[in-house]
């Protein structure tokens, strides 16, 4: 598997200058721009610790992109026979070993607790356990760095968010011998410069979604109600082509004087029907029975997991040419990349040329879980060879 666009093949001299001494960077250069996993990487078990934000479950009950991969993840890499360590709320499910880090999700507790606090805690928590594990995989953003840098375990954190906000350079530089995974090449763009071990796309089990041959003729919004994700915009492209509109989506609590002002007023329109927030269970059948996912975003997406969601039900994705959007949509084969409501209205009225079985196979070949979990691995193997150079 190839470390795609990783800063180790890309900027090796640099990569190796951050990670060890002068005398040492030859020989770790040679680990770290290795193309292909070897053998007993397969055949050998990893202690892994899985560490989650504790916004949501693992899997999440609704809405959660983050901790639905991190739950996909760690199922995978059970079943390919890790031994797996996942620091997340008491009320997830894994089959790997859990240890609850609150008694609940954070967004969905009555309690409202601090959830700064907690995350803290459980970074202490995490790496008062580091001997045990040959790698810690970091889920909650840049709250670890401190430790990591402090601790012998190797640790790989992979950035879920946008990366183009002040501060974040800043944080960046510091923990600049830090390995990072981002989840698109479009999500590092604001911070090429950084210690890139590879990109690693989302990827979802084949199985949680079944492939809907017929669509019953309306277009599907699925996600969050907020002004960068575009569900005016999508009201406005159903009304352009006069076809109903399904929204399904959260809305979280900073976002509603916004919802109420811009968006709700949009619902009188007969074509529109707002669902509210939908769980797993309900999405197969959202999304397979539309004609096509509407993905009008406003911001440098870093992935959109329900692009690739719709495509494992056979749906294609008619999405703004944003962020990730490029790298994850197959134009002209799993949707259309369009530039905005105009465009975006010719291309639902054309979508009928495309196979929806391409999109299944699409999604299969590219975002599967079993894939995933392999990019994963390669990256753990990278990251925990170039620690033992630094040993030696």
């Amino acid at each position: 598997m190839r470390t795609t666009g990783s800063i180790f093949n890309t900027r090796r001299g640099q990569a190796c200058a951050l990670l060890c001494p002068r005398p040492l960077r030859r020989r770790l250069e040679r680990v770290l721009t290795r193309s292909t996993i070897v053998p007993e990487l397969a055949r050998r078990p990893l202690r892994i610790a899985q560490v989650a934000p504790l916004f949501e479950s693992v899997p999440p009950r609704l809405y959660g992109g983050t901790e639905r991969i991190v739950s996909y993840l760690t199922e995978e890499l059970v079943r390919m026979g890790h031994r797996v360590t996942l620091f997340a709320s008491g009320d997830s499910k894994t089959s790997a070993e859990l240890v609850p880090m609150c008694g609940v999700a954070t967004r969905l507790d009555p309690q409202q607790p601090d959830e700064l606090a907690l995350h803290v805690l459980m970074m202490e928590r995490v790496f008062a356990r580091a001997t045990q594990f040959d790698v810690i995989h970091l889920h909650a953003d840049s709250l670890a760095l401190p430790l990591a840098r402090r601790h012998a375990t190797p640790c790989v954190l992979t950035l879920h968010g946008r990366l183009d906000r002040p501060g974040i350079d800043a944080l960046l530089r510091e923990f600049a011998e830090l390995p990072l995974v981002s989840i698109s090449q479009a999500q590092r763009a604001p911070l090429a410069w950084a210690n890139w071990a590879s990109t690693v796309h989302h990827g979802l089990p084949v199985e949680v979604y079944r492939f809907v041959e017929r669509p019953r003729g309306y277009l599907a919004f699925l996600g969050r109600i907020s002004p960068e994700k575009g569900v005016d915009q999508a009201i406005e492209i159903a009304r352009r082509v006069r076809m109903p509109l399904r929204i399904a989506a959260k809305i979280d609590r900073g976002d509603l004087d916004y919802f109420k002002a811009r968006i709700e007023p949009l619902f009188a329109d007969p074509l529109v029907e707002f669902i509210g927030e939908i769980g797993e269970a309900d999405k197969n059948e959202f999304l397979g029975r539309a004609t096509a996912l509407l993905f009008p975003i406003d911001w440098p997406e870093p992935f959109g997991m329900v692009m690739i969601e719709a495509m494992a039900c056979g749906t294609p994705v008619i999405a703004y040419r944003r962020g990730s959007v490029p790298e994850v949509v197959d134009d002209g084969v799993t949707g259309f990349v369009v530039e905005d409501v105009e465009s975006a209205a010719r291309a639902v009225e054309r979508v009928g040329v495309l196979d929806r079985r391409a999109c299944r196979q699409g999604f299969e070949r590219r975002f599967s879980a079993a894939r995933m979990a392999r990019d994963y691995c390669a990256v753990y193997e990278l990251v925990g060879e170039a620690r033992c150079q630094l040993r030696a």
